[in-house]
């Protein structure tokens, strides 16, 4: 999803159009990134939870020289679909291999 997409969403859905629809979907992504820094965790009913995860100190390899280099500590975030978005995307994949599958 790009912010473009979500600004599209937002004109077909209301009577917003072009700047105002993009400022909208800017503040939005700005308040799910704010809410993520300051509680480490977001989430969306039917679609899924956003959460802060701490990954450790690590030693890793560099590919192409095969040389072992430490890793510092970090953090990244995870996301977790809601079963019912789990759900959906399972029956939209088997629609699409039974279409390949006629074509």
């Amino acid at each position: 999803m790009s912010k473009r997409f979500l600004t599209q969403v937002i004109q077909e859905n209301s009577e917003l159009k072009g700047v105002a629809a993009g400022r909208l979907a800017s503040g939005i992504v700005e308040a799910i990134k704010k809410e993520i820094i300051s509680t480490g965790r977001f989430s969306l009913p039917e679609f899924g939870s956003f959460a802060v995860r701490e990954t450790p100190k690590r030693t890793a390899m560099n590919p192409k020289t095969g040389e072992k280099v430490q890793v510092k500590a970090g953090a990244t975030v995870k996301f977790k679909a809601s079963p019912s978005l789990k759900e959906a995307a399972f029956k939209g994949v088997k629609k699409a291999a039974r279409a390949k599958a006629k074509g």
